[in-house]
């Protein structure tokens, strides 16, 4: 079986145990691919928890799960120094957190504030680990997936930027449609009933570290590279597009990280698709994952009720493909 009919496999296990979540599976597999990190947002109940689990569940992994909490610590997620007490000896000796897996799942993310959510900035961003004046590299299969509920709910924290601009990806996890809810209905039913699918065994991790080298040998034409930097220009300099709202919508544009992003991603998804270079179809695909937690709305568009998706179909409408 080649690379990429692992990975297919791999997605079609994540179909069969997701049900009516097929944007949520791509976007997962792209940030895989792309060795990039992702933050689904969705209400309760909305399985962001399982789509998670399934992944690991199915991928040769170390899964951890670290629960966001408002008492969480920095060191209940990076681990620290303890002190053993031996004869000849006394010393401190290192005990990784749960931040060293390889598929992390920081639940509720926003259910903690921002000191403990800042432990994850060196992780996510250099694959380290600083504790004591040590540095402990991170495997080099390395996720981190956090889940977030709706920022209205009670309880909750908001992302600071620098924490946001980590991720890769930002996906909103939506209700299934009614045909698919009973699909949901009947498979649930049939676990709980032990009528599980059985051992398929697991999608080594070797297959995705291949995939990954195959992924950044996807070409990118120049025009296309144009177009993804025209695309991010747009966001900060929207005076630029007279007769647009964009200028009064924007404030603060993506950061050079929301351009790289576009690139990875845009690459990761050529290459689930069975081809060797990105097309502007590509980069359409991606750009509101990889540009909607990147980019801070003026205070009319708030009072107007302007989403950040619907800036970017605004921001997709102006640019032309080069």
């Amino acid at each position: 079986m080649s690379t990429r009919q692992q990975i297919l496999e791999l997605r079609d296990r994540l179909a069969a145990g997701i049900i009516g979540q097929d944007a949520v599976i791509n976007n997962l597999l792209v940030a895989l691919l792309a060795n990039g990190h992702v933050l689904l947002e969705g209400l309760p109940g909305l399985a962001k928890t399982r789509t998670i689990k399934t992944l690991a569940a199915n991928l040769e992994s170390e899964f951890s799960r670290i629960q966001f909490t408002p008492d969480l610590l920095p060191s209940d997620i990076t681990g620290t120094e303890i002190y053993i007490a031996e004869a000849r000896d006394d010393k401190f000796q290192f005990q990784p957190g749960p931040i060293f897996g390889n598929l992390v799942l920081a639940d509720e993310i926003n259910r903690a504030p921002a000191k403990a959510q800042s432990a994850l900035l060196e992780a996510m961003e250099e694959r380290q680990v600083t504790v004591a004046g040590n540095t402990h590299r991170l495997p080099e299969l390395f996720l981190v997936l956090a889940t977030q509920n709706p920022i209205e709910q009670e309880g909750t924290y908001p992302l600071p930027e620098a924490q946001m601009d980590r991720f890769l990806l930002h996906v909103f996890v939506d209700y299934a449609s009614d045909a698919d809810e009973q699909k949901i209905l009947r498979l649930v039913r049939g676990e709980d009933a032990g009528h599980g699918a059985g051992d398929k065994g697991v999608i080594p991790a070797s297959a995705v570290l291949d995939a990954r080298r195959e992924v950044l040998a996807v070409t990118v034409a120049d025009p296309v590279e144009r177009y993804m930097v025209a695309l991010i220009a747009a966001t900060r300099r929207p005076t630029e597009y007279a007769g647009s709202p964009l200028a009064q919508w924007l404030s603060v544009g993506a950061s050079p990280r929301g351009t790289l992003a576009l690139d990875r991603a845009s690459r990761a998804w050529a290459w689930l698709d069975g081809r060797t270079a990105v097309t502007p179809d590509d980069v359409k695909a991606v750009v509101h994952a990889c540009l909607r937690h990147r980019l801070i709305l003026s205070y009319e568009a708030e009072a107007e009720g302007v989403t950040r998706d619907a800036v970017l179909d605004e921001v997709l409408q102006q640019v032309a493909v080069a």
